[in-house]
């Protein structure tokens, strides 16, 4: 298509609406309205075809660290580029994969060091499912075929992935086509199905699994968490000792613990990896997203030699983990994800997250005056603000009255993008906001909030 980039802006959307399919989306009121469309990056705004710029409050579906079209990781992928797009790992080896593995070995949690390469996180937490029930296979016990999940978990749209969800609107359509779980409470201490008080509970809802693994003794082959965050639930921040007391279950009930650090790893909590904020290493962790830093496709399953060793044998006993992907341990991917680890360390960005994350906690405050906030939630650089319509009951609002969309589309007029999570605003910027661009994150979307819901 000759001339691309002197096609307009109406041409543009007359193709978008009569062939892309966007997901997550009704179509029908997509097609109904005006959309944006998104031409260049910099730093950490979008501009679109207009020249129009927003700043990018969900860092492009929470992969976003280090700004968009960072100089450092363009290069390290134009250099890539001119010496190998893609090889095989299918019974050949690859340099940038291998060295990617040797390096992240040196911070993800210890213990923590076979690295199994899919493409995003749907397929790491698929890969995570069946490497754990196959572990048990080997370690003999095929009996042991059953998940822990939670209630309002998320980890994916592959039906793997789906089964051990636990979000109705997500899941509930695909049910005849999923595996049965174990279901255990969401800690959703604003809204704590067990009826219990955070100030004065006693985590019932870690004493509920420990039921579910007394009552299934034996047959469970791993429990399923995000660790300290359910991000697609809300932006649910788990009470402190939570992840570590589900650990010490696991332990106690030789249960493997995975891990779905898919939007919670590479800095998002304040520390590379949610489970260290409480000293938790898990069996099996499938991290994606930030790995790549926004630009490519990667995603990794992780695991111990323990698990690992399990599947060695003879050809002829088949203990080969018979899963792939096309474009598994892909070199463009894996050169800019070692130049984004590079650059953890070049701009000491751990550190530098430490007075953003202080600077997002005292601005969230003044939501607290807004009379349609129910609750404030926030880990690190990530943030959910619920909006309900009655705060004294803590009613939500109806889903057809879509308040939230109808913030994200103020904040859009300010200059914001932001995506909902049904009636919570999320935030979940790059990490190398600004202080001065997180003010105006905040300050837009305490505007929009007003403006919808007062």
């Amino acid at each position: 298509m000759s001339g691309i980039n002197h096609i307009s802006t109406e041409q543009l959307r007359l193709w978008d609406k009569r062939h892309v399919w966007h997901p997550f989306t009704q179509m029908q009121e997509w097609e109904r309205d005006e959309q944006i469309i998104i031409v260049k990056g910099e730093g950490c705004w979008l501009i679109d075809t207009d020249g129009n710029r927003y700043l990018d409050g969900v860092a492009s579906m929470w992969t976003n660290v280090h700004g968009h079209c960072r100089h450092e990781l363009n290069e390290a992928l134009k250099e890539q580029v001119d010496r190998l797009e893609h090889s095989t790992l299918l019974g050949l080896a690859s340099e940038q994969s291998i060295i990617l593995a040797a390096r992240l070995a040196e911070i993800t949690p210890p213990g923590l060091d076979r690295f199994f390469y899919s493409d995003n996180g749907s397929t790491a937490m698929e890969v995570a499912v069946k490497m754990a029930y196959q572990y048990q296979v080997h370690a003999g016990h095929p009996e042991r075929s059953r998940f822990i999940t939670f209630r309002n978990a998320y980890h994916g749209d592959t039906l793997g992935a789906v089964s051990v969800g636990g979000i109705g609107i997500y899941h509930t359509t695909f049910k005849p086509l999923m595996f049965e779980t174990l279901q255990a409470p969401a800690p959703y201490c604003y809204r704590c199905e067990l009826g219990c008080n955070r100030l004065t509970c006693n985590m019932e809802c870690v004493d509920a699994v420990e039921q579910l693994m007394v009552h299934n003794a034996g047959l469970i082959a791993g429990l399923v968490i995000e660790p300290l965050v359910q991000g697609a639930g809300g932006m649910i921040v788990q009470p402190p000792g939570f992840l570590h007391r589900l650990r010490e279950l696991c332990d106690r009930y030789d249960i493997l613990m995975i891990a779905d650090e898919v939007a919670t790893g590479f800095g998002r909590t304040g520390k590379m990896f949610a489970c260290q904020h409480e000293g938790v290493v898990p069996d099996i962790m499938a991290i994606s997203k930030g790995i790549a830093a926004g630009y490519l496709p990667l995603a990794a399953t992780v695991t111990t030699d323990k698990v690992y060793s399990a599947f060695l044998g003879s050809y002829a006993e088949l203990k080969t983990f018979f899963h792939g992907h096309t474009f598994t341990g892909n070199p463009l991917a894996c050169a800019v994800a070692l130049r984004s680890l590079e650059l953890f360390q070049d701009d000491n960005l751990l550190a530098a997250l430490q007075p953003k994350i202080a600077r997002l906690k005292q601005g969230l405050e003044a939501f607290e005056t807004l009379s349609h906030v129910g609750n404030l939630r926030q880990c690190g650089l990530a943030a959910g603000i619920e909006l309900v319509e009655n705060r004294e009951t803590g009613a939500a609002y109806p889903w057809e009255e879509k308040v939230g969309i109808r913030v994200s589309l103020e904040a859009r007029k300010r200059g914001v993008f932001t995506r909902p999570l049904g009636n919570t605003v999320v935030i979940f910027p790059p990490l190398v906001i600004s202080v001065d661009e997180i003010d105006l994150l905040l300050s837009v979307l305490k505007e929009s909030i007003q403006v919808v819901t007062e």
